[in-house]
């Protein structure tokens, strides 16, 4: 019996490495049945590992998406056509200045494949009218400002 190729994830390493080979095929241009095959099961592979260990979590919304773009070598320009919002309202929130809208998140995660939910959870957005406040901070809300 053949050794298998591809194997069930068990550590970091190895999820860096399957998704580095992911990668290499995506962009391969070989498109034939054997490399979707293999495409298909390192994507099960890869979100299996992300399921179980969901490395999101310690990162607040705005952190993973400058790490996502870090990752996928992206600045906010490029994600001009994605989210169809100017660059401006990308920058402020880049630099939690301004939420993110239920369209943006769900735009957001689609274009990196990743679950609504890492983007949907509270953050503290930096508001100019409160610099002279020592630590303060507003939440990521339209009804109510917070001061925390």
């Amino acid at each position: 019996m053949a050794a298998l190729k591809y194997k069930v994830i068990t550590s970091k390493a190895q999820y860096r490495d399957y998704c580095n080979a992911l990668e290499q095929l995506l962009f391969s241009g070989n498109k034939d049945r054997d490399t979707k095959d293999e495409i298909a099961l390192l994507t099960l592979l890869i979100e299996k590992w992300d399921e179980v260990h969901n490395t999101f979590e310690e990162l607040d919304p705005i952190q993973l998406l400058q790490s996502l773009m870090k990752e996928h070598d992206l600045k906010a320009k490029d994600l001009v056509p994605v989210l169809n919002i100017s660059k401006g309202y990308i920058s402020d929130i880049l630099n939690y200045k301004k939420g993110l809208s239920k369209e943006v998140i769900r735009k957001l995660a689609i274009h990196f494949k990743i679950s609504q939910e890492a983007f949907n959870r509270p953050y503290k957005l930096t508001v100019p009218e409160n610099a002279h406040l020592r630590n303060a901070s507003v939440m990521n809300t339209k009804k109510e400002l917070e001061v925390a």
